[in-house]
């Protein structure tokens, strides 16, 4: 038991028009506006959203959502974590109204610090998801989730210990380069929707150093890719394909400065899995841009 799949991401975000631009037109969003706020969630399949945008004076991580598979679960899930000494609070209706879920309950995540939510019941729509450009979609279906997420922390070890043990994550690989360590964790057959990587200079513990979408097609990404280039918006690394996952993907700097993942064609996490330990993060490509 434990956490199934990556679920929702919330941002404050200081640039609401930068970030609609480039969740539209680059990735191709489906925006649903809130009748009773400013705030804006955006759909990319069947869930209501799985991102949502806060207008703020500055920029930050405002929730990681994880979902787990059954009210039961959800309810022993509390329970691990309490006993691990970590203060929860449940969701109330409203809030379980704006996430659009069944049941949930909010915590600091204690090793990367960030504001955390564990629910159960998405509400999904009865109408299909609707691109805001031609995209084939997302690969979200069969439990896998939003898409991946990647930390910096100070306690590596520690971490680890807490994704394994309390939320029932398990190690796909590691890659080790620059004199770093990565740890790629998974909690369905999505290679990771989990990375954390120990702290650096200028790279602090509960930084957030990227979010993945996984797409349908290599060309969605490719069109993206000149988009991204058309607009002037700031590429951070090349295209590329990694040498764990195999995902074929770009990143691109958010108008909140941390970055995005658009990729297509990472491998699956079958029961004959083997973990391993990669000296690079690319086969290819992947070459740095910015800092």
């Amino acid at each position: 038991m434990g956490i199934s799949s990556l679920g929702y991401v919330a941002l404050n975000v200081s640039d609401l028009a930068a970030w609609l631009d480039l969740t539209t037109s680059v990735f191709g969003l489906e925006v649903r506006r809130r009748a009773d706020g400013p705030a804006v969630d955006l759909r990319m399949d069947a869930y209501h959203h799985r991102l949502s945008l806060y207008p703020a004076p500055t920029d930050s991580l405002a929730v990681v959502g994880w979902e787990v598979a059954s009210l039961g679960e959800l309810e022993v899930l509390h329970a691990a974590l309490q006993a691990h000494g970590i203060v929860l609070t449940r969701g109330s209706p409203e809030r379980c109204h704006e996430r659009r879920v069944k049941a949930l309950y909010s915590f600091v995540e204690p090793h990367i610090g960030i504001p955390t939510e564990i629910y159960y019941g998405p509400l999904i729509s009865n109408t299909p998801f609707t691109p805001s450009r031609g995209i084939s979609g997302y690969n979200t279906a069969n439990g896998l989730g939003m898409g991946h997420l990647v930390f910096w922390v100070r306690d590596l070890q520690a971490t680890l210990d807490f994704y394994l043990k309390v939320l029932g994550f398990s190690i796909s690989d590691y890659i080790a380069w620059d004199d770093n360590d990565a740890i790629f964790l998974h909690c369905n057959p999505r290679h990771h929707s989990l990375a954390i990587m120990a702290e650096r200079p200028g790279r602090p513990a509960g930084v957030l150093n990227h979010i993945m979408l996984e797409a349908q097609s290599r060309d969605d990404v490719g069109y993206g890719y000149d988009i991204v280039r058309d607009k002037g918006i700031p590429v951070m690394i090349e295209p590329g394909k990694h040498s764990n996952d195999h995902m074929q993907s770009f990143y691109l700097r958010t108008p909140s400065g941390f970055w995005m993942e658009y990729g297509y064609g990472a491998l699956l996490v079958g029961p004959d899995w083997e973990i391993k330990n990669y000296d690079r993060p690319m086969l290819w490509g992947h070459r740095m841009v910015g800092p």
